[in-house]
Parts: structure tokens; C-alpha cells; sequence
């Protein structure tokens, strides 16, 4: 499979000042706007809050989308449960995308 880009994700927990571990990680990927979703895969932080196996979109993706499922990290004191971000990929970049997380926000960039 010819891939696009390649992505990568971790998680820090600001209001503990630490990576956030355990955290379940969902890929998905569409060709563009109109485009339906095709999950691609995932995996879950490991104890740096990194998510080390998230699998490479496929050739002719335009939008990738994360999905954290949050809750169960925070113990069911999230006021987010689930945060999604939905970003554009060019062919041959490398994309990370890390999520800095607290019970009551969050907030994400790109990387390097």
C-alpha cells in the first residue's frame, strides 16, 4: 500500500504535568469532503503518552481524523469524554498531532 503521509500522536496531561497513559487512539481517513470515513485502525498510549502503532493512510488521503477516547483516562470526570480532531495531509509529510489534556479542555497543534 502506497501511503500519503505518516501520523503520529501523544498525549500530556497538563493538569498533572506527565503523559497521559492508557489512552484509546481511533485513525480514520477520507479522500475528501464529501468523502466517507474508512477507519484505518489504532492503538493506545503507552506510559510516555505516546501512541506508537497508528497504521499510514492510504495512497489519495486528504483528511485524517484522531478520535481520544478521554473518559476512562479521567476517570468519568471528563467534561470532554471524547476529543476528535480532524486535520488535511499532503503525500510524503509526516504529521504529529499531539493532545495536551485536563478534565475541563484541551488543546492540540501540529508538531514536529
Amino acid at each position: 500500500m502506497t501511503t500519503t503521509a505518516s501520523v503520529s500522536t501523544h498525549i500530556l496531561d497538563t493538569s498533572l504535568g506527565r503523559p497521559a497513559p492508557g489512552v484509546a487512539v481511533r485513525l480514520s481517513a477520507r479522500t475528501g469532503s464529501g468523502a466517507d470515513w474508512q477507519p484505518l485502525g489504532g492503538g493506545t498510549t503507552d506510559t510516555d503518552g505516546r501512541c506508537r502503532d497508528l497504521p499510514a493512510p492510504p495512497e489519495g488521503t486528504a483528511h485524517v481524523r484522531l478520535d481520544f477516547d478521554v473518559e476512562p483516562y479521567l476517570s468519568g470526570s471528563a467534561f470532554f469524554p471524547e476529543v476528535t480532531v480532524t486535520f488535511a495531509v499532503r503525500a510524503g509529510e509526516h504529521y504529529h498531532v499531539p493532545l495536551l489534556l485536563s478534565p475541563f479542555g484541551y488543546s492540540v497543534y501540529r508538531g514536529s
